[in-house]
């Protein structure tokens, strides 16, 4: 899941899509999350897009790597290529045009996996003791992934979590906003079809919001009251 906004100052919000989906259709499906200066990660995208219809025995594409780890590589190096080629003059400058990506999919004959890569082009690789990602402002959602996830939660609660999540954030900071943009892969089939955008009308969103809000007022109710 992802937001849409994008800002340059308090008095110039966007709306931009931060996820993108590359696939073979029965061979693998390749998503990408991305967070930071705007001009980096659309750089990095229309690179990879366009790098990819482009048929180089020197350069295999994303579509053409064999695993996913190799594909995090070669993202991580465009990030980091796209990173210098902005760069003004010396460190100083390089740190405006920062961004960092989570790359999530599968290709035939691996598992499903994500990595979150840094600006530096280097990157990790989920695990079960730390089985998420976040990028971009994560601290007022983080708290809530912590204390709630859990790894045999169905699809329909785990997005349940990630809107409560969001909703979170959203409230707390103005540089997130809707609408969400969220995507469902189920393991093995190589394939996207759920692909929906939550916008702030939507009536399941609103129902979780307002809910979350009434639930955690409850909670607080039932504390035990301070003493001295």
């Amino acid at each position: 899941m992802s937001d849409t906004r994008t800002n340059a100052g308090v008095d110039n919000f966007s709306v931009t899509r931060k996820m993108f989906t590359w696939d073979v259709p029965g061979e693998r499906v390749i998503t990408l999350l991305t967070a930071g200066n705007l001009a980096t990660t659309q750089a990095l995208i229309s690179l990879l897009d366009e790098r990819s219809k482009i048929v180089e025995e020197r350069n295999p594409t994303i579509l053409e790597l064999p695993t996913m780890f190799q594909v995090a590589r070669l993202i991580g190096s465009t990030l980091k290529e796209v990173i210098q080629d902005s760069w003004a003059e010396g460190p100083e400058a390089s740190s405006k045009f920062k961004a960092s990506v989570i790359l999530g999919g599968q290709i035939k004959g691996g598992k499903p996996t994500l990595f979150l890569i840094y600006p530096e082009g280097n990157f990790i690789e989920i695990t079960e003791d730390s089985p998420f990602f976040q990028i971009g402002e994560a601290k007022y959602g983080k708290p809530i992934l912590v204390r709630a996830y859990d790894p045999e939660m169905s699809f329909e609660d785990t997005i349940k979590l990630l809107l409560v999540s969001f909703d979170s954030t959203i409230k707390a900071n103005l540089s997130v906003g809707l609408p969400l943009d969220l995507q469902v892969y189920v393991g093995d089939s190589f394939e996207v079809d759920n692909k929906p955008r939550i916008e702030a009308d939507d009536a399941y969103y609103q129902a979780v919001s307002s809910g979350w809000g009434d639930a955690l007022r409850n909670a607080l109710t039932q504390l035990p009251s301070y003493k001295e």
